[in-house]
């Protein structure tokens, strides 16, 4: 076993087990049975926004405890930690094989993300020294103008019966580092959660109004099947449904606002109206599931004009709404349409407690 001191060595396990993950380890995490009740929220009118809100704060909250503490204990274990603290990450990121999430908490300290590695140093290692220069000669220059503005600062943290003085300079690299983390954090929980929910929505929706999911590569059925994301000539579609031979639609799902209503009408005017599968062309209509539509927008109108329709999932009943449009445009039929309002949400809400969430992310 290496006695090498490592700076990645203190990170805490929980820090390090929240640095990265996928959207289906992120459902292993939570919890099946969370992660269904969030998804039976949004088919009710539910924001995904707001109901990923909370695990976004756990995430951050402790990924920024972590590496506070993994600063704190760092100190302890180098001599001229803050001296030496840039060539600390340095060497560690560039001499030891680190592990992904190791290598993604380090660079944080030194203010990078994988963003920021490919724009600001334009994917170049030779960069990251001079980055580390400036950002040095920023920090000093930070320092002095905060003690010349605010006044000095020193504070001591106590953990385990053992003391850290903190003053500017070293708090400044965390508030630095806690900012890049933070920001790190809340980039990719966007991105993941967009990626997760858009394939657990769709496949819910699609399985509770009656159809069954394969895989179009190896299956011709074409009578009241889906799939999900399909990359095709025009355009990759979020949801793919035959409902019977020669007719079908596209579903494509944003969590788009009223300030982006630009983008949904994109959206419905890229896909193409026919398509093939298995030996038959498929006549298909395009609907467009979106958060909001702003007041007095025409989007909805327009939408119309190039034959697709534009839903809200900010509407109660909107997985009823979407069996309506099926049910006038491709003649289908299930026992949603027959249902009041509340019945249908009733109605969703038993049948998620049969849904196998984790199939639709294979």
């Amino acid at each position: 076993m290496s006695n090498k001191k490592l700076l990645s060595s203190q990170i805490p396990e929980i820090g390090r087990n929240l640095t990265k993950f996928t959207g289906k380890e992120l459902i292993d995490r939570v919890g099946n049975d969370v992660i269904n009740e969030v998804v039976t929220s949004i088919l009710c009118g539910g924001n995904v926004r707001t109901l990923t809100e909370g695990l976004t704060q756990r995430r951050i909250l402790i990924s920024n405890a972590s590496l506070f503490l993994t600063y704190l204990k760092g100190s302890k274990l180098f001599e001229n930690f803050e001296s030496n603290f840039n060539s600390i990450i340095i060497n560690e990121l560039t001499e030891n094989k680190l592990k992904s999430e190791e290598k993604i908490f380090l660079q944080w300290f030194i203010g990078l993300t994988g963003k920021s590695i490919q724009n600001v140093l334009r994917s170049n290692p030779d960069e990251i020294e001079k980055h580390l220069r400036e950002f040095d000669e920023r920090l000093k220059e930070s320092s002095v103008e905060i003690i010349k503005e605010i006044g000095d600062i020193s504070t001591t943290i106590t953990i385990d019966k053992r003391n850290y003085l903190l003053k500017w300079p070293s708090l400044l690299k965390i508030f630095y580092a806690i900012g890049t983390q933070t920001l790190a954090i809340r980039g990719s929980e966007k991105s993941m959660y967009g990626k997760l929910f858009e394939k657990l929505i769709l496949g819910s929706v699609l399985q509770i109004l009656g159809f069954k999911q394969i895989d179009p590569k190896t299956s011709n059925q074409s009578k009241m099947v889906f799939w999900l994301s399909q990359r095709e000539n025009k355009r990759e579609s979020d949801a793919t449904i035959l409902i019977k031979p020669g007719i079908g639609a596209r579903f494509d799902l944003g969590f788009i606002g009223p300030g982006n209503s630009e983008i949904s009408l994109d959206k419905v005017s890229r896909f193409e109206k026919e398509m093939s599968h298995g030996r038959q062309l498929h006549y298909m209509s395009t609907i467009i599931l979106v958060d909001r539509i702003g007041d007095g927008s025409r989007i909805t109108e327009m939408a119309k004009e190039i034959n697709g329709t534009i839903i809200q999932m900010s509407m109660t009943y909107w997985v009823k709404e979407v069996a309506q449009i099926l049910s006038e445009k491709l003649g289908f039929k299930h026992p949603i349409l027959n249902m009041k309002a509340d019945q249908s949400i009733e109605f969703i809400e038993s049948e998620m407690k049969e849904v196998d969430l984790k199939k639709f992310m294979d």
